[in-house]
């Protein structure tokens, strides 16, 4: 049977990783192995760790160089046929949502699926402004990343490290990257996530769509990126 590794970045998460922890702990799929790198909190976040301990939880806690550096050693740690990151705060859907993702005999490279945000209680607000495509290709990030990176499940045979000199938006290029390695990807059509509203990305907004802007750059060139950004203008405008 196919393991899936999910991976969980932490640090100071004492207020939001329960939610994570139990959410993982409930899946009906037997075939999981969480991973947890912790940047050395210094609250309560280990002693959650400590509460959920079983034979499928593997942890570090030590000092990183950010979030980046910290998913991959996360991707170092994994044995499972596939990995998903999972932030402290965030769920999947529900308590049969990896079988689900799992269940196909299909051979997949990515497997994605749709994302639902909620409040700090849990509480669902609305589904992810960008709708995942029916179809998706690396192409498809042109107009923004599309599917939510908690909901980009990958084979781990293919995967890379992140690219460290992004500091904000490492997790759109390297999901660009590996939909360009990939030949088989499937659409579940399935909510997969519950997307804890808040995030460093957010916090870190203008940062982050300027690092966005030269990963689009890198992959799809100066001209075309210009062009669809002046398209987001004016399509921007026009609502």
């Amino acid at each position: 049977m196919k393991k899936l590794s999910i991976i969980t970045v932490t640090f100071n998460a004492e207020q939001t990783l329960e939610r994570t922890l139990s959410s993982i702990s409930s899946q009906s799929y037997p075939y999981i192995e969480h991973i947890i790198v912790d940047g050395k909190s210094t609250d309560n976040t280990i002693d959650l760790v400590h509460k959920y301990e079983n034979d499928k939880l593997k942890w570090i806690s030590e000092p990183d160089k950010g979030l980046y550096d910290a998913m991959n050693k996360g991707i170092k740690m994994s044995t499972g046929d596939y990995l998903c990151f999972l932030n402290a705060g965030d769920t999947f859907f529900a308590a049969d949502t990896v079988e689900l993702i799992m269940q196909s005999d299909e051979p997949a490279d990515i497997i994605y699926g749709e994302t639902a945000i909620v409040d700090n209680n849990g509480n669902f607000l609305h589904m992810r402004r960008l709708k995942a495509p029916d179809k998706l290709t690396w192409k498809s990030f042109k107009e923004g990343m599309l599917v939510c990176h908690q909901a980009f499940i990958v084979r781990r045979e293919i995967t890379e490290p992140y690219d460290l000199s992004y500091n904000f938006s490492s997790d759109f290029d390297w999901s660009i990257r590996m939909l360009k390695k990939s030949k088989a990807i499937i659409n579940t059509n399935l909510i997969l996530i519950n997307y804890l509203n808040e995030g460093m990305t957010t916090t870190n907004r203008k940062k982050s769509l300027k690092e966005r802007y030269q990963i689009m750059v890198k992959h799809y060139g100066k001209f075309s990126t210009f062009l669809h950004h002046l398209w987001f203008v004016v399509r921007f405008v026009i609502k």
